[in-house]
């Protein structure tokens, strides 16, 4: 399974990195996010346990992040829960409209029998709908910060 979702920020490229990067940041400003637990903490490495909701429905996993500074770049491997294996990568893409921010999620089913309707839940109605309320939702806040006039 491979799902890719993406938006245009308007915003500078190390605001947007650093917001993304910053963890304890997201049940703050994604409403969907109900919690994030850190099992083990770094400045480039944490293992968390996400919690978010999608049209009400809790969802939960445990991820590895790797916060990789020197290529601005965010990786989450997931450790447990039926993504376990799930590698994404968080992009940001210098453009002259903008940042794009690209979130890429990438799979294979342990069981390849069920791959195709494990792909129509994860991928499509999970992972599509919560990374693009993700990129929205984080859209809207570092916009809002960088359009601030400071004195």
């Amino acid at each position: 399974m491979h799902r890719v979702n993406s938006i245009v920020m308007h915003a500078p490229k190390v605001a947007i990195f650093e917001t993304a990067a910053n963890l304890e940041l997201w049940p703050k400003i994604l409403p969907h996010y109900r919690y994030i637990r850190f099992l083990e903490r770094g400045p480039d490495r944490n293992i968390v346990v996400m919690a978010a909701r999608r049209s009400g429905i809790p969802i939960s996993w445990t991820s590895e992040q790797i916060i990789d500074r020197s290529r601005l770049e965010i990786h989450f491997h997931h450790l447990k829960a039926w993504t376990k294996g799930m590698h994404v990568v968080w992009t940001f893409d210098e453009r002259a409209n903008g940042v794009l921010v690209t979130i890429a999620h990438d799979l294979n089913f342990r069981v390849k029998i069920l791959a195709p309707i494990a792909e129509k839940i994860i991928g499509d109605f999970f992972i599509g709908n919560v990374a693009n309320k993700t990129l929205r939702c984080m859209k809207q806040y570092v916009e809002a910060r960088a359009s601030k006039v400071t004195a």
